[in-house]
């Protein structure tokens, strides 16, 4: 019997783990910190044994295939050494991928790819395929495959995961955009996380498709680095495509397969550029499938998008706040301002990853952010970034505080939005903890008293 160990019982571990077992494996985790009751239940009810705490390394070392957690990089003691004595490391979706008979839409990209998975998920499950979510979102592929394959797979894929990429082939391979994050993991060299996404394409074929935006710049760069086997189509703001998709932001021209559609971007329930790019991405993938045109306004008529992007809590006396919590990065942020024509109080704020503010100029400038909220325990590089350019600038550590200055400062017909350009870690647990938090503050908030 192979055996194999899994370092990590995270989601992604557990499922390996179940998934091992199942195929006959002989399974052991090993978890450097502490796993979950509920965890440790699970393996307990399938006769999976584990560890905590800490790994004994001889054990892990005499597997035949670690599985590892995205979050472990590969320079980690214990995986470099496995690599060394010549021990299989793979990661979760690499390891479900061979237990799977379904076809796999995979998407990443920096910004925009959780959106586009969600979106495309749904385009197909309304028009009747049997289709699954997984990778980033919602459940562990591998834990959905103990139970059920499906015809179609859509996953969201990061660049740890494409890192422990082998014989992982999508379909359907999209890149929504490239902008630098996460260079910590990638030894602050842009070049090294450009290949990391292009990675994705590593194994398709010409049968295969590739679907990424032609304007994007390090998308081009990493099309120059690494050249592209898969059919590729493109996404397009300045220029009408044979395959793929274009929008004047008005209209949606899809082409896939011969065929081509015009779509209303007002069938949209999604507002921002931003958005019209993801509409394209899955629009594109979908009719790629054998969508047809009523079918994709059906689908993106009825479509919700998850919480905490560009999410509308709630509108107050005529002004609308907008939770777009996981807007962690500069140019999240970015297409989130600039999804508004109306004056705006902005809250942004948390740990800075090294951000150049200064893409963000053009934006805020001429008054259209009336005041910035700064809700953070360091806001010092945010006031000296923006001083100058937005006339009132305002901290708080309490986002209860910065809601209520959202009402009082905001008029009618203008937005309060929540869009960090940063980390949440210095005073929630994590992005969904600060725009739950805030959510909670904005259903708080009484009408104003009319005159």
């Amino acid at each position: 019997m192979k055996q194999i160990a899994i370092l990590g019982a995270g989601e992604s571990g557990l499922g390996a783990a179940l998934l091992a077992k199942r195929e006959g494996y002989g399974v052991w985790v090993s978890d450097s910190g502490m796993i979950s009751p509920d965890r440790k239940n699970a393996l307990q009810d399938a006769g999976i044994g584990f560890e905590e705490g800490g790994h004994n390394e001889s054990k892990v070392l005499s597997s035949d295939l670690i599985i590892k957690s995205p979050g472990i990089p590969t320079k980690a003691p214990l995986v470099k050494r496995a690599m060394e004595e010549g021990i299989p490391v793979v990661d979760e979706l690499e390891f479900a991928y061979r237990f799977s008979a379904g076809k796999v839409i995979g998407i990443t990209g920096t910004n925009g790819k959780t959106t586009t998975t969600l979106l495309t998920y749904h385009l197909l499950k309304e028009a009747g395929y049997d289709v699954g979510l997984a990778g980033n979102v919602g459940q562990s592929w591998a834990c959905q495959l103990v139970d059920k394959d499906h015809d179609w797979w859509v996953i969201e894929v990061s660049s740890f995961q494409i890192d422990g990429f082998q014989t992982f082939k999508p379909t359907i391979g999209i890149l929504t955009n490239i902008t630098p994050d996460h260079l910590d993991r990638y030894e602050y060299k842009i070049e090294n996380y450009i290949l990391s996404k292009m990675s994705l394409f590593k194994n398709m074929t010409s049968r295969e498709k590739g679907i990424v935006f032609s304007e994007d710049p390090l998308t081009q760069k990493g099309l120059e680095m690494k050249k592209l086997k898969a059919d590729l189509h493109l996404i397009s703001l300045s220029k009408k495509q044979e395959k793929g998709g274009y929008s004047d932001l008005e209209t949606l021209e899809i082409s896939a397969n011969g065929i081509s559609v015009k779509i209303p971007a007002s069938t949209l329930p999604l507002s921002g550029k931003h958005n019209v790019l993801n509409a394209l991405f899955a629009g594109s993938a979908a009719m790629i499938v054998g969508l047809d045109e009523e079918q994709l306004i059906q689908g993106y008529s009825t479509f919700k998008n998850a919480p905490h992007r560009m999410e509308l809590i709630r509108e107050v006396d005529g002004v609308r706040f907008i939770n777009d919590s996981k807007g962690t990065n500069v140019e999240a942020t970015y297409y989130a301002l600039g999804s508004f024509t109306e004056p705006m109080i902005w809250i942004a704020g948390g740990v800075d990853k090294g951000n150049d503010y200064s893409v963000l100029n053009d934006l805020v400038d001429m008054g259209k952010v009336k005041v910035l909220i700064c809700l953070s325990t360091d806001n010092e590089k945010l006031k000296t970034a923006f001083s100058g350019i937005i006339s009132e600038i305002r901290e708080t550590q309490d986002i209860r505080q910065a809601v209520a200055w959202g009402q009082e400062l905001a008029d009618l017909g203008e937005v309060v939005l929540l869009s960090p350009a940063c980390a949440s870690f210095d005073l929630f647990k994590n992005y969904e903890d600060r725009g739950a938090q805030f959510r909670n503050a904005v259903l708080e908030l009484k009408e104003k008293q009319k005159a």
